[in-house]
């Protein structure tokens, strides 16, 4: 696990931790008990016992735990599905939000918003640090089918405003993250990334799976689990 990559760069690919039979035996799981979702995928999906299985799975935790402790837990997952009925891109942004049990007013806190139910706010920076996303590819990701793009070590700059963000798109190289099926995108929250349309006919299926040292971020301030 190149942990240091992760620290220093913001993210990292390892391109093979689950077997091409591991994704089938998934795909063909999901198909028997679909995810509900919406045209981009799915919010909360750590609630479906497959995935909520996968999140715990011990290769997954394993990654999780050289990069946040042997605590670390999943909190939250994200599906994304994009394809050619179901395509977007998403601006340079950082991942800032994270779901709470109870809204308390907090400097570096906020703005607060509910969304399917869930109470959410813009975290604090010393929060974000002890999270990382690990975003397992169902498919493969390719240079046509819209991939993540990050701006490497922004994730060591703190919270940013959008104008510099903008600024560093322009003057920084990215990098697009290629990982195979079965592979992982290992990425800190708060580093700068994107992603294009995909101009290919070929899916992008991801489970974003949202990854903490502990459930409590803040004073008396704790996680809602997904």
């Amino acid at each position: 696990m190149q942990q240091a990559e992760v620290e220093t760069q913001g993210f990292a690919i390892l391109p093979e931790v689950l077997s091409g039979s591991d994704v089938a035996e998934l795909d063909e799981s999901l198909d028997r008990n679909p995810l509900p979702r919406s045209r981009a995928g799915m919010r909360h999906a750590l609630k479906h016992p497959t995935v909520l299985a996968v999140a715990r799975e011990p290769r997954l935790l394993a990654i999780a735990q050289q990069i946040l402790g042997s605590c670390a837990f999943p909190f939250k997952v994200t599906r994304f599905d994009k394809s050619p009925i179901s395509n977007w891109l998403v601006a340079w942004h950082q991942d800032r939000a994270l779901p709470l049990s109870e809204r308390r007013e907090l400097p570096e806190w906020g703005p607060w918003s509910v969304k399917d139910g869930v109470i959410y706010a813009n975290a604090s920076a010393r929060a974000l640090s002890r999270v990382v996303a690990l975003r397992l590819h169902l498919d493969d990701s390719t240079s046509e089918n819209g991939p993540l793009r990050i701006l490497p070590g922004t994730h060591t700059m703190g919270i940013l405003s959008d104008d510099a963000i903008h600024d560093l798109s322009t003057r920084t190289t990215a990098v697009d993250c290629l990982v195979p099926r079965g592979g992982i995108l290992a990425m800190r929250p708060l580093i700068v990334h994107a992603s294009a349309k995909s101009r290919s006919a070929m899916r992008r299926r991801v489970l974003h799976i949202e990854y903490a040292a502990s459930a409590s971020v803040a004073d008396a301030l704790e996680l809602a689990i997904d």
